[in-house]
């Protein structure tokens, strides 16, 4: 079975990505769906506040590979019957002990320039952001996550700067090459 790994900074489309992929028959596991999950519970509103206040607790008590070691058994679950797509590596440590756990682990970057991500922060339904949150959570996601490690290791970097029409070709490109890795 197939593990693909989701990076990219927030507004990338790692999600409409992972989205696309699940439509193949992937198994889609979001890794923040445990922040969301915590916050419900809690009875706290879905903010960038409050997701980050979360995430820290977490990485704290966890460790910075938190979100994946708190997914394995998902993960392992999920690909005892089918292929997997993870929305959301963020952490270089996150990516070793996937890398570790499953060697066959592809790494999908997802790039948008800063600027074209802003403006989708801004227009997102879920979760919006200002174009000063998107700066300031770069920064954090790069100086305190060091997400910066996964995406420069990535397997397979898709390019989203334009239309969903040339992302759905950019999408293709990487299916094609993806069942090219089994040959």
């Amino acid at each position: 079975m197939k593990l693909i790994a989701t990076v990219g900074m927030a507004g990338s489309g790692k999600s409409v990505v992972t989205r696309m992929i699940e439509k193949l028959g992937y198994k889609r596991i979001r890794f923040g769906d445990i922040t969301d999950e915590l916050l419900q519970k809690k009875g706290l509103s879905l903010t960038e506040e409050n997701e980050k206040k979360e995430r820290e607790e977490l990485r704290a008590k966890y460790g910075m590979a938190a979100y994946a070691k708190m997914n394995l058994p998902k993960i392992e679950d999920a690909l005892e019957k089918t292929n997997v797509i993870l929305d959301g590596l963020y952490s270089w440590e996150e990516y070793l002990l996937l890398k570790e756990k499953f060697p066959k682990m592809i790494v999908l970057a997802i790039y948008t320039p800063p600027e074209l991500r802003y403006e989708r922060l801004l227009d997102r339904d879920v979760r919006p952001l200002t174009r000063e949150q998107g700066i300031k959570r770069d920064k954090m996601e790069i100086e305190n996550l060091h997400k910066a490690g996964p995406i420069a290791i990535a397997d397979y970097t898709l390019y989203n700067v334009g239309t969903m029409f040339d992302f759905e070709k950019n999408l293709d490109k990487f299916t094609e090459w993806l069942e090219e890795q089994n040959e």
